[in-house]
């Protein structure tokens, strides 16, 4: 039985809807990574690509900036938000930033690729607020997988440093300055179950990986 051209225009728009892809990129020269790109595929797979900046002038820090490439998966809430935003406001396709003297916070570009449309605009502050909340928690997203690949370092090389490396990430949820704690819960987990690690490190790993399994507390 033929398909009638109504059907299959509703088939092509469902289509469109569903296979989008968004990519936001951040650049301050002053922060570690300097460099970052989360790429969100509207069936949730994800992908977060960062570049290094240099060590630390005064070689105090023993964790050593390295970039990374690793798959991600953010909130399905968020996710959904990225992509009815882009939709309702043109892929994109305007002047989002807020004119004005505003501190330096760093150069964000963000992106929309679908078979609807495309579009792209580049901001340091967003006039629009919704817009500056989701750079805020793609730039949370961030955050959390550099502490993870922190982690991931101190736990083999610098165990000491773990419990405070830990404290701060706990304060970072709290004040929703991380958020997607499940992209770095194999580090939890790893740390959690380490019985060469202190105690209080341990408990504060299984405390944040309770947060992974009842995301409505991780903000």
């Amino acid at each position: 039985m033929a398909q009638s051209r109504g059907s299959a225009q509703v088939q092509l728009a469902d289509m469109a809807v569903g296979s989008g892809r968004i990519v936001y990129t951040f650049d301050e020269p002053e922060l570690q990574p300097p460099h970052y790109t989360i790429t969100l595929e509207e069936n949730g797979d994800g992908r977060f690509v960062s570049k290094a900046g240099p060590p630390p002038a005064d070689d105090t820090d023993v964790v050593y900036p390295a970039p990374m490439d690793r798959e991600i998966h953010v909130d399905p809430a968020l996710l959904a938000q990225l992509f009815q935003y882009a939709r309702a406001h043109q892929y994109f396709n305007r002047d989002c930033n807020r004119s004005g003297r505003r501190a330096f916070t760093g150069n964000k570009t963000i992106t929309y690729v679908g078979p609807d449309g495309r579009g792209s605009c580049a901001f340091v502050w967003a006039a629009d607020p919704t817009l500056q909340q989701l750079s805020e928690r793609l730039n949370a997203v961030a955050f959390t997988l550099e502490i993870g690949r922190r982690l991931d370092v101190e736990v083999h090389h610098y165990p000491l440093g773990l419990d405070a490396e830990l404290e701060s990430l706990e304060n970072a949820v709290q004040e929703q300055q991380a958020s997607d704690l499940p992209n770095i819960a194999p580090e939890l987990q790893y740390i959690a179950s380490d019985q060469d690690v202190m105690n209080r490190a341990r408990k504060r790993a299984i405390a944040l990986l309770n947060q992974c399994q009842n995301p409505q507390r991780n903000n």
